[in-house]
C-alpha cells in the first residue's frame, strides 16, 4: 500500500516540480538580471552585436550554429526567449522567412531592431518588385555589413543612452577591423578576376559579393533555400561551369551537397573535370571557437577556400 501512495505521489509531485521549476527558470526576469539580455536571430548578427555591446549586456544567437535561417521555424523555447529579451536585433529583407508575423507581433510590446532598415535601398539587390524579392545577404559585402552594424550600434545607443560613449567606442573599433577585412578580400579577389576565374556556389548568397568586388558569380538556387533547381537550372550552371573552365564550385555549409554534386557530375560527362570545394559559410558561422566562428574568421575562411580551390 506504502508502494502504491509513493507511485501516485510520484505521479503528481513529478508534474508539479517540473512546473516549480519551469518558474524558477523565468525568475530571470527583466527586473532582476545583472545584465540586460540581447537575442539576436543569427550567428553572423550574434557576433556583430556582441562587437558593438561587449560585455554590457548577454547576446543571445537565437539560431545555433549550421541552421539554415531561410527555413527556420521558431519553437516553443524561441518564443520564450523572444518575449523574455530586452532587446531584439534581427536581419530582416525577409531572411527569417518563417518568424515574420512573429517579429510584427512582438513589436506591439518590445523593442526590436531591423539592421536592414540603415541600409540605402539602391545598395540592395532586388530579383523582382516584391518586398520578398530583396537579396538579404549583405553581409557578404563587408562595407554594406559596416553600414548596417554602424545603424544597429545607433539604435542600440537609442534605447541605452547611458551607454554612448562606450558603445561608440566599441563601433569605432569593429569598423576599423571590418575596413582592413574588406581591402584583404578586395585584394585577393582582384588576383581571382584576373585569372578570369567565376565563382560557383549551391545557392545565391554571393550576389552581394560579387557585385561589391567585381566577380562573376552563379549559382544553382535562388535567393532562399526554399527554391528547388530544376533540370534546366542544373544544365544552364554545367554548360557555365564547362565554357568558363571553371577549376572547383563551391557546397554550403547549411544546404545538402547533392544538387551542387550533380553539377560536377554532370560537367565531368561533358569531359570536364571540376573540384567541388567546400563547404563555404554562408547564411550562419561555424561553432565558437572554430577559425569560422566569428564574423571575421567566416569572411576571411571563405576567401580561402575560394582563393586556393580557384587559383593554381
Amino acid at each position: 500500500m506504502q508502494h502504491f501512495g509513493l507511485t501516485v505521489m510520484s505521479k503528481y509531485l513529478i508534474p508539479i516540480l517540473l512546473i516549480l521549476l519551469s518558474f524558477a527558470c523565468k525568475s530571470d526576469s527583466k527586473e532582476t538580471r545583472t545584465k540586460p539580455v540581447i537575442v539576436a536571430t543569427t550567428s553572423i548578427l550574434a557576433d556583430g552585436i556582441r562587437n558593438i555591446v561587449q560585455d554590457q549586456a548577454a547576446v543571445i544567437a537565437l539560431m545555433p550554429a549550421g541552421v539554415d535561417p531561410h527555413l527556420y521555424k521558431a519553437s516553443v523555447r524561441d518564443l520564450d526567449l523572444l518575449t523574455n529579451a530586452d532587446l531584439v536585433v534581427y536581419h530582416g529583407l525577409y531572411l527569417e522567412g518563417k518568424m515574420t508575423e512573429i517579429f510584427e507581433k512582438l513589436a506591439l510590446s518590445q523593442t526590436l531592431i531591423d539592421i536592414s532598415r540603415g541600409l540605402p535601398e539602391e545598395a540592395l539587390i532586388r530579383s523582382g518588385p516584391e518586398a520578398h524579392s530583396v537579396d538579404p545577404h549583405i553581409w557578404f559585402d563587408v562595407k554594406l555589413w559596416s553600414k548596417a552594424m554602424e545603424y544597429a550600434s545607433a539604435e542600440i545607443i537609442r534605447w541605452k543612452p547611458e551607454w554612448k560613449s562606450s558603445l561608440e567606442s566599441n563601433s569605432i573599433a569593429y569598423l576599423v577591423k571590418l575596413r582592413a577585412l574588406d581591402e584583404v578580400v578586395r585584394t585577393k579577389v582582384n588576383e581571382l578576376r584576373s585569372a578570369g576565374q567565376v565563382l560557383v556556389t549551391a545557392h545565391d548568397a554571393f550576389a552581394y559579393f560579387g557585385k561589391a568586388y567585381d566577380l562573376e558569380v552563379k549559382s544553382l538556387q535562388g535567393l532562399s533555400t526554399l527554391s528547388e533547381p530544376g533540370l534546366r537550372d542544373l544544365t544552364e550552371l554545367i554548360t557555365i561551369v564547362q565554357e568558363n573552365k571553371v577549376k572547383a564550385i563551391f557546397a554550403e555549409q547549411t544546404i545538402s551537397p547533392k544538387a551542387i554534386r550533380a553539377v560536377a557530375a554532370g560537367a565531368a560527362e561533358r569531359n570536364h573535370q571540376v573540384s567541388l570545394a567546400g563547404p563555404l559559410y554562408t547564411d550562419s558561422l561555424d561553432a565558437e571557437g572554430t577559425p569560422a566562428g566569428t564574423y571575421i574568421g567566416m569572411v576571411e575562411t571563405n576567401l580561402r577556400i575560394i582563393y586556393e580551390s580557384l587559383l593554381p
